[in-house]
């Protein structure tokens, strides 16, 4: 069976949250991989002194769950139990220039990030050798006015303002120039685009294996746990931002997935609904991964729009007209015809950056509707066997 099951786990693990002016909802689903090994974190008040911030953010694990999880509950405590998020550091914040306060803010999440790194060490399970997981981090702290986000491997942060990008992480990833140059300098090599023909990311949290140069400080390691740190001042139009694993990213762009979003803030306010669909879609267009979304949107996020509705059902209905046409129709019949029937309709109003793989989900409804006598309905849904 490999690394991949005979049929992927859709479950969804969902939360939603809402405070400081913002609101979030999240998904998360097992997808064909055996384990699941994302997770993730939401804090939409954070405490004491911090009551006025935020904070998000997704992990990938690999190789087992245990760094991933641990990185969750933790990665938060160990950024702010830092001198630069002291309460008398806080208050400094408002006398301070505002690039003092940001580059001390940076300071505070580049040793949260490396302090957790050093303390996994001496975990029974990672210093017996037993388990060798890691896991990438991409975590965002809202504050009142500025983005604060950071990322460590092939996780991305995308935020959304003005009806474009505003900014994107960037993915460490072997062969970018600066990590192999710092892979090769600590004796290692990249081959098939991974570190020392093995590991796909080039930052990551544990992955101690890949950690062991000696005279090398640990961001010069052939894996190192620095992370990348991303500041925005906060505008008046931004959107929504969105946190997720490459298993979200290998199947869509940065601004295919907003354009999805923004599409769906457009017909719905349930956030929650809204990281299924993403996630579903993403299934529905090859995920082979883990897949986790967080989406945060902020005070110039889209309102439902009662036109944007109409147009959304009149597609529908378009569809499961078309559906039920086809089902009707002697013979064979299998979703991947009809979704290869609709597809040839050139379909209108489908939703940007989703498109018709958006609405797999809502054909497989109506298909389980009009057939309930076919058998294997659930394997159906993700191959091409016919039911007559």
């Amino acid at each position: 069976m490999g690394a991949f099951l005979d049929k992927p786990k859709t479950d969804k693990h969902n939360e939603n949250g809402v405070g400081n002016g913002l609101r979030y909802g999240l998904s998360s689903m097992q997808g064909w991989r055996i384990e699941m090994e994302d997770a993730h974190a939401a804090v939409a008040n954070l405490p004491g002194v911090l009551k006025d911030w935020a904070f998000f953010a997704v992990f990938d694990g690999h190789a087992g769950a245990k760094i991933s999880a641990h990185c969750s509950e933790h990665l938060l405590n160990s950024i702010t139990s830092g001198e630069e998020f002291l309460p008398s550091s806080i208050a400094e914040f408002e006398t301070d220039s505002e690039e003092r306060t940001i580059n001390k803010i940076k300071k505070g999440i580049h040793a949260g990030f490396l302090r957790l790194d050093e303390s996994m060490r001496q975990m029974p399970e990672v210093a017996s050798g037993e388990d060798k997981s890691g896991t990438t981090a991409v975590c965002a702290l809202i504050s009142p006015t500025h983005v604060f986000v950071a990322n460590c491997g092939d996780s991305r942060g995308v935020l959304y303002r003005g009806g474009g990008i505003g900014f994107s992480t960037q993915d460490h990833k072997p062969v970018n120039p600066t990590e192999k140059e710092r892979i090769q300098n600590a004796g290692g090599s990249v081959m098939i685009q991974r570190v020392n023909g093995s590991l796909a990311v080039s930052r990551a949290l544990g992955d101690y294996e890949y950690k062991n140069v000696e005279g090398k400080g640990p961001c010069e390691q052939l894996v190192s746990p620095e992370p990348e740190i991303y500041v925005e001042r906060r505008q008046d139009d931004d959107e929504f931002l969105v946190l997720a694993c490459d298993g979200i990213w290998d199947v869509m762009t940065n601004e295919d997935l907003c354009a999805f979003v923004r599409s769906r803030l457009l017909i719905s306010d349930d956030l929650e609904a809204i990281t299924n669909h993403v996630v579903d879609t993403c299934l529905h267009k090859g995920s082979r991964d883990n897949m986790s979304l967080v989406l945060i949107t902020l005070p110039g996020a889209p309102k439902v729009s009662e036109e944007a509705k109409k147009k959304e059902q009149e597609l529908e209905d378009l569809i499961e007209k078309k559906v039920t046409e086809l089902c009707k129709q002697e013979g064979q019949v299998s979703i991947a015809q009809i979704m290869q029937s609709l597809a040839d309709e050139n379909l209108p109003n489908l939703p940007p950056g989703g498109g018709l793989t958006s609405k797999r989900g809502f054909v497989d409804q109506i298909f389980r509707k009009l057939r309930p006598d076919c058998a294997n309905l659930d394997n159906d849904a993700y191959s091409s066997d016919c039911c007559t």
